[in-house]
């Protein structure tokens, strides 16, 4: 039919009055108090673990100053002497500090893991489990590519600093703090002298550290946005192709690239320039401890050794330090990664603890914006019956999806109110709120499981038997045929499904929920002529004893409903039974002639 609905879903996004999608904006970032409240629990239900790895570190640290010793005491040694026992002497100490130092980095590996693998699984889950209280329709008002970024590519970018970063920067920094004290240990001038380092690092901090932030936050926010771009042209791709605007989506893909390439150019130059500081500030005090080592030797108040050791206990801060600043940028980027998987995990949910009883839905005033745009919604008026089925047909962008939205609890109307019972939908806990009403779009969704595990989705606790008397109300049959039945792994990697088998599992779910109110929005759409009819069987078998509100597709659908709903502009205009719709001879009769044909 030309007339009505296509099949797009421009109701379910955030269209402006052009009837474009208004520009969905990003998640929000916690700050770093919120972040550390969020972390320290997860950390201190693993403190035995962090205890462990501080333990390691100390201890390799320890064992790294065998060498600087050893071979230092060689030089005072060695001179003049034909006696080499002390060379095996020093090879079996740096061999034994060399052990001690691989045992603790094994085990302060295998320890870290186990404290920081559960903690960024718990992060993710946190995410997870707070985007799903939302609910999908505050979630969508932001970029889809936003969440997945933050729940795939940060968990991914903390586990890595974790696993790689956290060893390192505890190794180099009881590293620093041993070498320092080893280094004033072998002669407090020589000490003094390294304490010159000092200022010099610290400037190199205060000139990295406010610049590094900003920077590794725009970065990461550039991850997000090239994650959006990229998810939104593979998941549209059809559409694209269809209004062949494959060309404009990839300059936006190419452009969000881009953006993200130069932004991690800019963070690469900007490491750069403060390894050079560090490298000024080495060369410089190593020159100093020499020349000082040379003028104390040569007044014979210390030893050639004792220099040799202040000399590579110092060179040996080169590595840490540098690991320390060089990580640097790894700690900011899981450290904006971190405010990012928080942003979402302290988002406010709202209080919702009313329940839900058997009655009619009412929409009384409902008036809906997306945005500053025109209203996709204005004073809606509906009471559906117990037991009631209302179709709402309209052209593209009438409202219908919007409408189904807001009866469904998903969407709090901007204006008016939703009830059922007299309970406001709003003040609903979404568990009790999808006990009562339950809503079909017409993207559906298979799990990555079973058939009888996709079915169960509402009630898990339900048994073999139950899920197989919902497969037969919707005429899912076709099911016995599969390789494994009831048992056949569907969804991503999965056996696939055509489009009219998987709505069909998507309505045996609302049969086996048996919920109060069925609200199906172009539930049936994706089925081409072939699976229509069966299609149409089935949501008929889920409608049979419950209330529903049938966004229809075909307006086959609508004729057989107890009332029909034309919309247009966000308006209910016309309002009765088919019989009576085609007697007014107003905008349903164009439909229907236009569908059925006739005169």
């Amino acid at each position: 039919m030309s007339s009505t609905d296509t099949g797009t879903h421009a109701d379910t996004t955030t269209p402006d009055s052009a009837g474009a999608l208004v520009t969905t904006g990003t998640l929000p970032l916690a700050s770093g108090r919120e972040s550390l409240a969020v972390l320290w629990p997860l950390l201190k239900e693993r403190r035995l673990y962090l205890i462990l790895v501080c333990l390691t570190g100390l201890v390799a640290s320890v064992a790294g100053l065998v060498a600087p010793w050893v071979i230092g005491w060689l030089v005072d040694v060695l001179p003049g002497s034909q006696n080499y026992t002390a060379v095996w002497v020093g090879a079996g100490a740096i061999a034994a500090a060399g052990i001690v130092g691989a045992g603790c980095a094994w085990a302060g590996q295998a320890w870290l893991a186990r404290l920081t693998e559960p903690t960024v699984a718990r992060l993710r889950e946190m995410v997870m489990d707070r985007s799903l209280q939302l609910g999908a329709a505050q979630m969508e008002t932001t970029e889809t590519g936003d969440l997945v970024s933050r729940v795939a590519e940060d968990a991914r970018e903390i586990s890595q600093a974790a696993t790689a970063v956290v060893p390192l920067v505890v190794q180099s920094l009881f590293t620093v703090i041993v070498s320092g004290v080893g280094l004033a240990a072998v002669d407090w001038r020589l000490g003094l002298v390294g304490l010159v380092a000092l200022p010099m690092y610290w400037t190199t901090l205060r000139w990295y550290l406010p610049r590094s932030g900003p920077i590794y936050a725009a970065e990461r926010a550039a991850f997000g946005t090239r994650a959006s771009r990229l998810l939104g042209g593979i998941t549209g791709s059809r559409t694209l192709h269809a209004f062949d605007a494959q060309d404009s989506e990839l300059d936006r893909i190419t452009a969000a690239s881009g953006h993200a390439r130069d932004l991690s150019i800019r963070v690469f130059s900007f490491v750069t320039r403060a390894f050079s500081r560090n490298n000024r500030a080495e060369v410089t005090v190593l020159g100093l401890l020499l020349v000082v080592g040379f003028v104390l030797v040569d007044a014979g108040t210390l030893t050639a050794g004792a220099v040799t050791t202040a000399a590579l206990l110092f060179h040996r801060l080169f590595n840490p330090i540098g690991a320390l600043v060089g990580m640097v940028d790894q700690v900011q980027s899981a450290g904006a990664s971190l405010v990012r998987m928080v942003g979402v995990i302290t988002m406010p949910v709202p209080d919702r603890t009313a329940t839900l009883e058997p009655g009619a839905l009412e929409l009384s005033g409902v008036g809906h914006s997306y945005g500053e745009g025109a209203p996709a919604l204005t004073e809606v008026d509906l009471t559906l019956a117990p037991g009631e089925v209302v179709a709402v047909v309209g052209s593209t962008g009438a409202g219908k999806s919007t409408l189904a939205l807001v009866a469904a609890g998903s969407v709090v109307p901007t204006r008016g109110s939703a009830r059922m019972g007299g309970v406001s939908l709003a003040d609903v806990d979404p568990l009790a709120l999808r006990q009562r009403i339950t809503m079909v779009s017409q993207e559906v969704h298979s799990f990555a499981t079973s058939i009888v595990e996709n079915v169960r989705a509402p009630r898990p606790e339900a048994g073999l038997a139950e899920v197989r008397a919902a497969l037969q109300t919707v005429g899912a049959d076709w099911v016995d045929d599969l390789p494994d039945g009831v048992d056949t792994v569907i969804g991503e990697g999965g056996h696939p499904l055509d489009p009219m088998q998987a709505q069909m599992i998507a309505l045996a779910r609302v049969e086996l929920a048996d919920p109060d109110v069925v609200i199906l929005d172009e539930a049936t759409a994706e089925a081409g002529s072939a699976g229509a009819r069966r299609l149409d069987a089935a949501a008929a078998a889920v409608l049979k004893d419950r209330a529903g509100l049938v966004v229809a597709h075909r307006l086959s659908q609508a004729a057989t409903a107890d009332r029909i709903l034309v919309m247009d502009h966000g308006r209910i205009v016309e309002s009765g039974t088919h019989e009576e719709l085609l007697r007014s001879e107003g905008r349903y009769a164009e439909l229907s002639r236009a569908w059925f044909g006739g005169v």
